[in-house]
């Protein structure tokens, strides 16, 4: 089993009355409410965070894209990469990635992506990622064309960072008379390539047909995993079982001496990424022509809903976050394990909305302390060793 700390980067100062006035934490909050004195000083104590969670021993320390948001400060998620290449000196610089689909420009990102392989020996994940429904209104992307988009800039920036020679592009979304990277990534044939996925049977099909890493979003267990069977359904398929290290599984992780302490903190963060982080209307999460008619039906059929109705003790339940003494978060990570018929990497976040700087160095301490070594041999495929 591999271990990363992932981290959204929130901006966790929401008003009082944010809960009645206010429909989302995204697009259409006012900018009004940010305090740039108050960002400054979170970008610098998050980056402190990442860069201890790679003395700590974590595998991968994982960044995301998110625009016009306070649930994530991380319009460019390469700009917090590249300060950690030099910051870091072991753990995998995991970029949760690139909304590649919204991009104007994605040979940009494969050329960012190069240097920042480049700057860190080597030691860069790339992830691609489709982009949340809000962040096309914001972009002014026409959703219905979202997959077509997506799939056409990964096959750019992939076939530019593979090719040794000038190449032209001309497609249906994007053209290029000169494509000829400056300079080519350091890992060959190119850095490893992480895809989220929420649903969508074209997903599951896409990481199965190149063998990319299949990082599940925040679900109830019970659909996190139908998406891991499905992407387990695709590779055999495909005539091959998918690796334990291919199959990711993100969840929101608190850890404290005791239950009781664990959770008396835990709860307060949870319950404002999930009520009010993560607040947002149905249109604005996915939006007509997002996604398929088979892979919105699957998702309808799942029974997948919003987070604004769950408790604290019903996320716990439906394993949406994972809360306790190291014993008891050993021992409940072993369960979801058996659960979700098994994964090689977890990605957790531990950074959580209002969590103090202590709060999460100390999680973060106690799981690389107590739980990783329990959980390590898991993830171990049975007909040898880890993938």
């Amino acid at each position: 089993m591999k271990f990363s700390f992932f981290h959204l980067m929130p901006y966790p100062y929401l008003p009082d009355d944010f809960d009645t006035r206010y429909e989302s934490s995204a697009l259409t909050y006012p900018n009004a409410n940010f305090d740039p004195k108050l960002g400054a000083s979170l970008y610098s104590r998050y980056l402190d965070e990442l860069e201890y969670a790679d003395q700590l021993g974590f595998d991968g320390v994982a960044v995301n894209e998110h625009h016009q948001s306070a649930y994530g400060l991380m319009p460019s998620p390469n700009l917090m990469a590249a300060a950690l290449t030099r910051r870091t000196s072991q753990a995998r610089i995991m970029v949760l990635g690139n909304a590649i689909a919204i991009r104007g420009n994605p040979l940009r990102v494969a050329e960012e992506i190069a240097m920042l392989d480049l700057m860190s020996g080597g030691r860069v994940d790339s992830g691609f990622v489709r982009g949340i429904g809000w962040e096309y209104f914001a972009h002014s992307v026409n959703p219905t064309k979202s997959r077509s988009r997506f799939d056409e800039a990964h096959d750019l920036i992939v076939k530019a960072w593979t090719s040794e020679e000038m190449f032209s592009w001309y497609g249906a979304n994007y053209e290029y008379r000169y494509v000829n990277i400056w300079p080519r990534p350091v890992q060959s044939p190119h850095p490893p390539v992480y895809i989220p996925g929420a649903g969508s049977t074209e997903t599951m099909k896409f990481c199965a047909l190149h063998r990319y890493t299949y990082m599940s979003v925040y679900a109830p267990t019970r659909i996190v995993r139908r998406w891991f069977d499905g992407y387990r359904q695709a590779a055999s398929d495909l005539g091959y079982v998918a690796d334990p290290e291919k199959i990711a599984f993100s969840v929101p992780v608190y850890v404290a001496d005791t239950d009781a302490r664990a959770h008396a903190e835990a709860r307060p963060a949870l319950e404002w990424l999930y009520h009010r982080g993560l607040k947002q209307t149905p249109q604005m999460v996915t939006p007509p022509g997002y996604m398929s008619p088979g892979s919105l039906r699957g998702v309808l059929m799942s029974g997948m809903r919003g987070f604004a109705g769950a408790s604290y003790e019903d996320l716990l339940a439906a394993g949406q976050a994972v809360v306790g003494s190291p014993s008891s978060v050993a021992a409940r990570l072993r369960s979801l394990y058996a659960e979700l018929g098994g994964f090689g990497q977890l990605i957790g976040l531990f950074a959580i909305g209002p969590s103090t700087h202590e709060q999460v160095t100390r999680s973060a301490e106690l799981f690389a302390t107590e739980v990783m070594p329990e959980l390590r041999p898991l993830g171990v495929a049975e007909d040898g060793p880890p993938a």
